[in-house]
């Protein structure tokens, strides 16, 4: 075999494998995508994927096969697909804590923020503070005037999650006497306001039911930057004069980190034509959730000042889960 051939055969075995790659991400997807949702099957964020996913299939072309991988609060299902080929095949819908939170009140084995790269911002559920109707407020002020004599207890759906940070960030920002009681969920959380047993919770606008409705719990104010559609006359905290208290359950989309550019633009592509439909924004409605409205690149800028937020809320408050 001639000197040359030989360099010829050389080179060609060592660019295959780019070639391969290239070839791949252009022609992506050609085969079902796996969808792991890191929490036990048939939550919220298996049913927004699932939503999603009617239009997703008919855009990619292709079936998303979801698979729930619970555990570790969500940490499992998270970390394997950090793990996973970066080719777009792998890819994780999660909640907040799994993109901002955890990494600083659970010992894990990657960072999110440098493991991920995120696609899409799916659904958000914004924070509305509801208290039990027998305390004398009916505002977002006159209830934190009311708690500056009087002990107030919140509830929260867990430990570390977004609805204890927002308020042990009040807490830390007021120095209210606020005093924490968990919940394993938002059902027991809402069935303690109702007896009083708590008296202020944040929590989504679905998780109340008919019992705002029905006069028997109070929308203080909403966690948002602007007023919500479904509570327009509910003041905002920052109207309330509470600047900078934004926060909300919501869940997004990612991919290893390393995953070409224009998969992670076809996915994201598909997410949003599939948050346009009339299916979608009408589901969502009914279920007190938003539509983000971020593209791929404000999602991923979004993500590390989030984080920070709460990294500090959580050294401060001296926040651990282990």
């Amino acid at each position: 075999m001639s000197r040359l051939t030989r360099r010829k055969l050389l080179s060609a075995a060592i660019t295959a494998p780019f070639v391969s790659k290239a070839a791949c991400a252009a022609n992506y997807p050609d085969k079902p995508i796996r969808v792991i949702i890191p929490y036990t099957a048939g939550g919220v964020p298996e049913s927004i994927t699932r939503l999603l996913a009617v239009s997703m299939e008919q855009k990619l072309g292709q079936k998303l096969v979801i698979e729930a991988k619970p555990g570790a609060g969500g940490n499992i299902g998270t970390q394997e697909v950090a793990r996973s080929a970066p080719d777009g095949y792998t890819i994780l819908v999660a909640a907040t804590n799994n993109f901002v939170i955890n990494q600083y009140v659970i010992r894990m084995t990657v960072d999110p923020l440098t493991a991920l790269a995120p696609v899409a911002r799916l659904a958000d559920i914004p924070l509305v503070l509801f208290s039990n109707p027998e305390v004398p407020a009916r505002t977002f002020q006159e209830f934190m005037a009311y708690a500056k004599d009087h002990k107030i207890n919140y509830g929260v759906p867990g430990l570390g999650t977004v609805n204890h940070l927002l308020m042990e960030r009040l807490r830390q920002t007021t120095h209210a006497d606020l005093g924490l009681v968990p919940y394993r969920g938002s059902a027991p959380a809402v069935l303690a306001l109702l007896k009083n047993e708590i008296q202020i919770f944040p929590v989504g606008l679905a998780a109340v039911g008919g019992n705002l409705s029905e006069g028997k719990v109070t929308a203080l104010a909403v966690a948002t930057e602007k007023r919500i559609p479904m509570l327009p006359e509910v003041q905002t905290m920052t109207e309330a004069g509470f600047s900078g208290f934004v926060a909300s359950n919501w869940f997004g989309m990612a991919a290893p980190a390393g995953t070409p550019d224009n998969v992670l633009d076809t996915l994201a592509s598909a997410v949003a034509e599939a948050q346009n439909t009339a299916l979608v924004k009408e589901r969502f409605a009914q279920l007190g959730m938003l539509v983000p409205g971020l593209s791929r690149q404000q999602f991923a800028a979004s993500l590390k000042p989030e984080a920070d937020q709460w990294r500090e809320t959580v050294q401060r408050g001296h926040i651990t889960l282990e």
